[in-house]
């Protein structure tokens, strides 16, 4: 009779107290550790994240206050507590009630962002993404945009609902979880 053993559930905190590595990113799904090797950044990827943080800030200033903000460069969400999930993020738009939990020395964002936004890269991989999907919508996000810079495209999946694909010629719309928001698909992908 052979036994299986269950793999040990990590947490948060657990996450962060391993020794940073400049060669593995590390998140945490349903508290298993998952790691891939260091995304190869590229013009076309930090262009995107760039443009697309400077269209949501833009969007955000003009809202009443309390707002939200935007985070970008793989910022840290704890989108599950029991068990963990714990992933960074391309760019992401907290709630104000978010953003008014944070501390100096907060190490991650606690709860589902109202967007999550991956910009794809050569390393992303079809599993993660199809999981990410998931995990996000099932946790409470909003609005997950998956923007491929090289097809210049964004696919915008929301709970409960089909997945929308906009191209380049097209507009995106915020919709309700981002009223007033919209922008040209291209201007994504502008220089």
């Amino acid at each position: 009779m052979s036994e299986t053993t269950t793999p040990k559930l990590l947490t948060s905190d657990d996450l962060f107290a391993m020794p940073y590595s400049k060669r593995v990113d590390r998140w945490l799904f349903r508290g298993e550790l998952r790691e891939s090797k260091v995304t190869k950044r590229n013009p076309n990827h930090s262009g995107a994240t760039a443009n697309l943080s400077f269209l949501l800030g833009v969007w955000l200033k003009k809202q009443p206050k309390p707002r939200g903000k935007v985070f970008d460069g793989e910022a840290y969400f704890r989108i599950r507590k029991d068990p963990e999930t714990n992933v960074g993020v391309d760019v992401a738009l907290a709630s104000a009630a978010q953003v008014a939990l944070l501390k100096k020395k907060s190490t991650y964002v606690e709860g589902p962002p109202i967007l999550a936004i991956e910009v794809l890269s050569p390393n992303d991989k079809q599993q993660d993404i199809s999981d990410a999907i998931e995990e996000y919508l099932d946790c409470g996000v909003k609005q997950f945009w998956i923007v491929d810079p090289v097809a210049e495209t964004v696919i915008v999946h929301r709970p409960n609902a089909e997945p929308l694909l906009y191209t380049r010629s097209q507009t995106l719309p915020g919709g309700d979880d981002l009223p007033g928001f919209s922008c040209p698909v291209a201007e994504i992908f502008e220089n």
